[in-house]
């Protein structure tokens, strides 16, 4: 299955409460932090809810 590197780049801080647990749900508490997942519909579901606060790439 194809993996996604998910980085933070935007702050969490003034965000809706939905956007900041779907952030910690990935794993991602801090700006610049970097979390490998395997790209699969729930995952993708989580990186369109925080799409504006994040950079996303694929992982060869």
């Amino acid at each position: 299955m194809k993996k996604i590197e998910i980085k933070l780049t935007r702050s969490l801080i003034g965000r809706k409460p939905n956007q900041v647990k779907t952030a910690h749900a990935l794993g991602l508490k801090k700006i610049n932090q970097v979390v490998v997942k395997e790209a699969n519909e729930p995952i993708l579901g989580m990186v369109d809810t925080i799409a504006h606060l994040i950079e996303v790439k694929e992982v060869a």
